[in-house]
């Protein structure tokens, strides 16, 4: 298997279009750098070109990740969170990101998933359907306090 050399200039325009194309955070923009068998100095040189070029920004990063996870993939706060934890984003760009969540839609997007997958929740047993629907919220990174106030009101106690 021959691996292909990357000068500089080549690797900077495949990385440009590679943060084009979505946004990237700095670490998946390292890794890449490294999978093409790239040095330290020339993973430094390249990074700071896209920033300074504004093809790497992370903030922008985390407000794209926070606005998909939650628009698309119904995540909660807790698992946005994670996430951009462990792509190494900062406790700022983490706070700016969930900026982008509108609270009215964020507690209706609660609601709207509570009660779609307790519809697909088949126990009967009232223990078992709050466990599962806990379990799946929680899973989500929906916060505990929101997902039990959930559970009252579709489960109520009887």
């Amino acid at each position: 298997m021959h691996l292909k050399a990357y000068s500089i200039t080549e690797a900077t325009r495949k990385l440009e279009s590679y943060c084009a194309y979505q946004e990237r955070c700095h670490k998946e923009v390292v890794q890449k750098l490294r999978d093409m068998r790239m040095i330290p100095d020339a993973i430094d040189q390249i990074v700071t070109h896209l920033i300074a070029h504004n093809f790497l920004n992370e903030e922008r990063f985390a407000q794209s990740f926070a606005r998909g996870k939650f628009n698309i993939k119904k995540w909660g706060k807790n698992r946005i969170v994670n996430e951009l934890k462990k792509r190494d984003i900062s406790r700022f760009n983490i706070k700016t990101a969930l900026k982008e969540i509108d609270e009215d839609a964020y507690l209706e997007t609660l609601d709207a998933l509570s009660k779609k997958r307790l519809s697909q929740i088949s126990a009967t047993n009232l223990q078992k359907r709050r466990k599962k629907l806990a379990d799946y919220l929680l899973y989500r990174g929906w916060e505990s306090h929101l997902v039990y106030e959930k559970l009252k009101e579709l489960i109520p106690n009887t």
